[in-house]
């Protein structure tokens, strides 16, 4: 028996328990460098069109603080830009993967249930980090062979596939180093999520600085720098690499110098009694909830400060383009470019808004094949009060944080037009505009929960649909039945000039609807369904 005794039949586990997850954002963050590349060619066909988008949007500081740098005026910079981003989800994924079988397999006691058998004492970490590892691959060489096919050099497309995978795998092995270093899940999340946000920290303040130097601290501006279409830079690949080794050379002595679901970190004591907020279900729920709700409220406040600076040079850029502007019009339905544009960013503000709503509703899943559902249900707690304190939290947190997005749109954007007075409620109420189309995914996710609860994660499935139908609909001109399965189709563009609240109503209810749905199926279900 060695240390990685099992490690494969662990791999296999772990590919039956993801078996919707991870194939979901592999081929999710795989497919959309190729829709970007396709919706660039049909926007920009001649060089002029290039050159003005390049020298206005593209290297508009707040366009470039969220994407990162553009290289060049030729369609595959143009990608490569605007895919930057998706290196941010692809590397939250790596982590977040590593970890749920890490760290949380560690903490629910089924770690410790597979110890006894034949297992070797790193087989846990190597089995997450290979599935991982061949996840971010395979995603690299989908998105390389994606982007070939829509037209871009090859050269480029592998180098971009490339980096994105390196950038994942990067990320998964941080997640990794981290479940060594906390007793709990959470405390694990956080320190990769610390290492991420300060990675993306970096890239920004390097990349719209005078001297980027901050950026070569980064994984995340290591991969803008393979310079993807525009002269690659091949040795810069090897920055993650060397990255990688030294990060698993960590992780694994750290591995064997504790014991099993304890971490290297002393845990931070708690107080000796529960306070009078915990004294219910609705206030327990306060508590698990409230980090989420905080940390989604500070990044879609970033996110709303990037996008209110960027919308006047955007509207600018595209002022001419008369395909563009018809394509943003019918996106955006507004009445001026910049309103356009501001209509597209806040409805994907709305998509991320709804994966809160269901993250949140699923919390409720979690909480039940976890084991910490049951002994409370087995207390005067009822059935329905349990699961209305964590839905009331599913729906609130999309009201929170899209106000949030959109106060900061609109605070960024008044004072670039010298108008905060109008533009602030305008964005406010934009934002807002977008919590029924997200209290529907809830709504689903909680229907999933109370009438299929093996089936809840297929929640996430639904999301990607809208995703995709969101990101190519309007450009690839799809049959409008076909958009319509999207609730954020039916949203009304409120900057336009006229628009209609009874969208907004009939989302709302057909969400309740849903939620209510739900909880009378939760009612009537055993409990716990594992």
């Amino acid at each position: 028996m060695t240390t990685l005794t099992g490690t494969g039949h662990l791999a296999r586990l772990i590919l039956r328990r993801d078996r919707v997850a991870l194939p979901l954002w592999v081929l999710l963050l795989a497919v959309l460098p190729a829709t970007y590349a396709a919706s660039f060619f049909g926007l920009f066909p001649t060089e002029a069109q290039r050159a003005a988008y390049a020298t206005g949007t593209a290297r508009n500081p707040s366009v470039v603080a969220l994407l990162g740098p553009v290289y060049g005026d030729s369609i595959g910079a143009f990608t490569a830009q605007r895919a930057g981003f998706l290196l941010v989800i692809v590397a939250l994924a790596s982590l977040l993967t590593v970890i749920r079988h890490t760290r949380t397999e560690e903490e629910v006691g089924r770690r410790e249930l597979l110890g006894g058998t034949v297992l070797g004492r790193h087989a846990g970490l190597t089995a997450a980090l290979l599935v991982t590892y061949a996840a971010d691959l395979l995603l690299g060489l989908l998105a390389a062979a994606g982007l070939v096919a829509s037209g871009l050099p090859a050269a480029g497309s592998y180098a971009y596939g490339l980096a994105a995978a390196l950038t994942g795998i990067v990320f998964a092995t941080i997640g990794g180093l981290a479940a060594q270093l906390t007793e709990t899940a959470g405390g694990a999340r956080g320190i990769a999520l610390a290492v991420l946000g300060a990675a993306f920290g970096l890239r920004l303040v390097g990349d719209t600085a005078t001297h980027d130097w901050p950026s070569w601290l980064s994984p995340l501006g290591w991969a803008a720098r393979v310079r993807a279409y525009e002269g690659e830079r091949w040795w810069v690949l090897a920055l993650p690499l060397a990255a990688t080794v030294l990060l698993a050379a960590l992780a694994y002595p750290l591995s064997v110098r504790r014991d099993l679901g304890a971490g290297l970190l002393p845990p931070r004591l708690g107080p000796g009694t529960a306070g009078r907020a915990l004294s219910g279900p609705f206030g327990l729920a306060w508590r698990l909830h409230r980090g989420q709700i905080l940390w989604w409220s500070v990044g879609f406040g970033l996110l709303g400060l990037i996008l209110g600076g960027a919308a006047q040079a955007a509207g600018r850029s595209l002022e001419g383009n008369a395909q563009l502007e018809e394509i943003m019009s019918r996106i955006g339905g507004a009445s001026g470019v910049a309103d356009a544009y501001l209509g597209v960013t806040l409805s994907l503000a709305g998509l991320a808004a709804a994966g809160y709503g269901v993250q949140a509703a699923l919390r409720m899943r979690s909480e039940e094949t976890d084991g910490r559902a049951e002994p409370l249900l087995a207390t005067g707690t009822h059935r329905s009060t349990w699961l209305l304190s964590h839905v009331v939290f599913a729906l609130l947190g999309p009201v929170v944080v899209l106000a949030v997005v959109g106060l900061a749109t609109g605070l960024t954007y008044g004072l670039s037009v010298h108008d905060v007075p109008r533009e602030l409620p305008r964005m406010v109420g934009a934002g807002l505009a977008q919590v029924p189309a997200a209290w529907v995914l809830a709504g689903l996710a909680v229907l999933l929960y109370g009438l299929l609860p093996r089936l809840a994660s297929m929640a996430w499935a639904i999301l990607a649909v809208c995703v995709l139908l969101g990101q190519l609909g309007a450009v690839l001109k799809l049959s409008q039945w076909l958009l319509d399965v999207s609730p954020f189709t039916h949203t009304p563009q409120v900057l336009g000039p006229r628009w209609s609240a009874t969208p907004l109503w009939a989302l709302a209810t057909l969400a309740l609807a849903l939620a209510a749905t739900g909880l009378t199926a939760f009612h009537h279900r055993d409990l716990p369904t594992t």
